[in-house]
């Protein structure tokens, strides 16, 4: 499912309902409704930030006059929500037993110059007079 749009501020999580864009030739930044796909060189902003945007000395600063209001969701959304609540409702896959999760008789797998070693059912004491031995 599609996130909505979050604001462009570092550590901001609110959703993004005004789009920044800056007209550098007249140093103009202008804050308007939401625009309807993410462009580069523009910034999301939530209501807060851009109702509180400043520019630098010299720039002017355009800002929509009306109400901020997020945009509704769109047929894509609703069918994604619809799509993953059908995902999460099938029953998940039976898991073998544990006897069958391990195999009877495991292998020794060479891959490369790495050699896989399966574990054995020794004590550490069996280990270790099988060390002596082999001394």
């Amino acid at each position: 499912m599609r996130s909505p749009r979050r604001c462009s501020r570092n550590g901001c999580p609110r959703q993004a309902v005004a789009t920044l864009t800056y007209v550098y030739n007249e140093s103009t930044a202008v804050v308007g409704p939401l625009a309807a796909f993410a462009e580069p060189h523009t910034y999301d902003l939530c209501e807060p930030h851009a109702r509180s945007l400043t520019a630098p000395r010299g720039w002017n600063v355009v800002r929509h006059e009306g109400e901020f209001e997020p945009p509704p969701p769109t047929t894509d959304d609703l069918v994604a929500l619809a799509e993953a609540v059908r995902e999460a409702a099938r029953p998940a896959p039976p898991r073998p037993p544990d006897d069958e999760a391990v195999p009877q008789h495991p292998q020794t797998g060479r891959r490369g110059h790495l050699r896989v070693i399966p574990p054995t059912n020794e004590t550490p004491q069996e280990r270790a007079t099988k060390g002596q031995w082999l001394r």
